[in-house]
Order: C-alpha cells, then sequence, then structure tokens
C-alpha cells in the first residue's frame, strides 16, 4: 500500500490548512497513494495550547471534519489527520485524529490519551484526555491501521494496545516539540514502538518551527524505510505489509509475550 506523509506547519488560519491539506491530498492521489497522514493539531495550530484552541474546536459532525471529508472524495483517499473536538467541559477541548475513508465516511476517531504536560507545557489546561483507552484501529485493503498520538509514543503500552487488537501499522500523528534531545527521542522512539509490536510505524510531525518536523516510516524491525527534512515536506511510500509478516514469523512476541 502507498501512502504519504504531509509533513505542514499549520497554523491558526483554518481555512487555509484545509486548502494546503486539500493540495496535498491530490499530490497524494496523483502519487497513486491510497492514504493521506497529516500531523497531530493539523487544522489549528501554534506553539502553546491555549484557550484559542477551545475556541477553534469543533464537534466530530461540525465544517472542519466534513471538509476531511470532501477532501478524501474528491481525491480518492483515505485521509488521516488531527484535529481540535469540543468536549462536554466549556474549558477543554478534545485533541483528536480522524480518519475519513476514500468515500467521505468517518471511519475512526482517536482522542488522545497521554496529554504532553512537560518541560513548561501544559496541553491538560486546555485539552480534555480521552475518557476511553480502547484502542482506536480501522481498516484499508485489508490492512488494519492503529492510531495513536505524539506523547503516546512514550508510553509502550499504548502501540501494543494497538498490535493486541490486530494493527499492522501504527499511524502516529505528533506535533514534537524542539527540546533539547528531543530529535533523538522521537528517532529512538518511532523506531522502538516499531520492533516491540512488529508493526510499521508511520508518524507525521508538523514542521518547523513549532515542530522538529522528521516524520519517519518505521520497519517492523525497526529500520528506517523513509524520513522527512525539518521543515516542510511530502513523503511518499510503499508499505512493505510483507515484512510485517516475516516479522512476526521470526520474532512471535504477542505468543511468548508472559507479562
Amino acid at each position: 500500500m502507498r501512502v504519504t506523509l504531509g509533513q505542514l506547519a499549520s497554523g491558526t488560519d483554518t481555512p487555509v490548512s484545509l486548502a494546503r491539506m486539500d493540495a496535498v491530498a491530490a499530490a497524494a492521489s496523483a502519487a497513486g497513494s491510497r492514504l493521506v497522514v497529516f500531523p497531530e493539531y493539523a487544522t489549528y495550530e501554534k506553539s502553546r495550547v491555549d484557550g484559542s484552541f477551545v475556541a477553534a474546536a469543533q464537534p466530530l459532525d461540525g465544517s472542519v471534519v466534513q471538509a476531511l471529508a470532501g477532501m478524501a472524495r474528491r481525491h480518492g483517499v483515505t485521509v488521516v489527520a488531527g484535529i481540535v473536538e469540543t468536549s462536554d467541559e466549556p474549558d477543554r477541548a478534545y485533541n483528536t485524529i480522524v480518519a475519513l475513508d476514500d468515500g467521505g465516511d468517518l471511519v475512526a476517531a482517536y482522542r488522545k490519551i497521554h496529554l504532553f504536560d512537560s518541560r513548561g507545557f501544559h496541553e491538560s489546561g486546555h485539552i480534555k484526555p480521552a475518557p476511553d483507552v480502547a484502542p482506536v484501529t480501522f481498516r484499508r485493503d485489508g490492512t488494519v491501521f492503529g492510531l495513536l498520538t505524539c506523547y503516546d509514543l512514550r508510553f509502550p503500552g499504548v502501540a501494543q494496545s494497538l498490535r493486541d487488537a490486530g494493527a499492522q501499522v501504527v499511524l502516529a500523528p505528533s506535533s514534537w516539540v524542539p527540546g533539547a534531545g528531543k530529535a533523538d527521542q522521537w528517532d529512538l522512539l518511532t523506531r522502538a514502538r516499531a520492533l516491540d509490536n512488529g508493526v510499521i510505524v508511520v508518524a507525521v510531525s508538523q514542521a518547523e518551527p513549532v515542530s522538529i518536523g522528521r516524520s519517519v516510516v518505521a520497519g517492523p524491525l525497526g529500520e528506517v524505510i523513509g524520513r522527512c527534512g525539518a521543515g516542510e515536506d511530502l513523503l511518499t511510500v510503499d508499505l512493505p505489509l510483507d515484512a510485517v509478516r516475516d516479522a512476526r514469523s521470526q520474532f512471535p512476541l504477542q505468543a511468548q509475550r508472559r507479562v
């Protein structure tokens, strides 16, 4: 399966972000991709999560998801992207990843479980963690995809739960905040989650300056299949799904696991 990673530097003008995403989806379709993956907070992003994110939030049947659905239908691709979703709290929203199939149907919505409260950031001040921690997956062309978001990569159990739910590919939309050692940690964590579980990890981060970029596709033995630079970039990759089967045959970790 061919996928395109759309590493963008999103901003606070949602219509502009959606228009730029549409251009990426068009390019992905022209390249023969079946799936295009955008970063966390793809439709609204800035350097600090504040009350403006709550103001920008919409329900899953709102105009943002409708625009993404139209994008998917128009270009015949599955679209995976981070949005800000309204919650039942007036002062906090959800950080949500949605997946729209090529017919424009919403096939998955994952609300971020682990919020980035570290190194002076306090995402949970304006974002509500998911009340349900069950793994979220969807199927495309016979392949099972699992969803997680950014900081979830630091918690091995999230990717493991997706593997246990049948995922062959883990999609990780992210906005990996810059800082000392952060690029090395990103490289390590994306590859480790792939190796730990015998899955392909497709991790798509926001570009500089809000994030570090470096979107990556990591194979089931921890190898790097493709990587973006720091700035805005597109990467199209054929996912080696046979390698997932081979890796699990060599290392049947799920059957051997005792804890």
